[in-house]
């Protein structure tokens, strides 16, 4: 996973919030809220992973956040080999998970700017 660098990176992000963990999840949002965040996935996916990657990380591209810096309990699926990545969703909440070929996979929604140390 480290280093995506394959034929996804011409095709845009797929988004799954299939491990969105609990206190950390789209339920936990008001509907406005939803509302920016679906704006902002359909806005992103309209570029290739390799645009992504070389936007700003305030705008539409990502930035690697550290493990260590998570002040969430880490799930036992994201072993020391997975990447984290952020998109910002709108103003500071940010989108943190992980990418697998072209599945960006959404773990956290952080609303409050409390998930990671900054």
């Amino acid at each position: 996973m480290a280093g995506e660098s394959d034929e996804s990176d011409l095709r845009p992000p797929v988004f799954s919030l299939e491990y969105l963990q609990s206190g950390w999840c789209i339920q936990d949002c008001q509907q406005a809220e939803r509302a920016r965040m679906l704006e902002r996935l359909r806005q992103i996916s309209q570029r290739t992973w390799r645009e992504i990657r070389q936007l700003d990380r305030h705008g539409y591209g990502t930035e690697t956040i550290s493990r260590g810096s998570i002040r969430a309990v880490l799930p036992s699926f994201l072993t020391e080999d997975v990447r984290l990545l952020a998109f910002r969703a709108f103003d500071l909440v940010a989108m943190v998970g992980y990418r697998s070929g072209r599945i960006f996979h959404v773990i956290w929604i952080d609303r409050e700017f409390k998930l990671y140390k900054h």
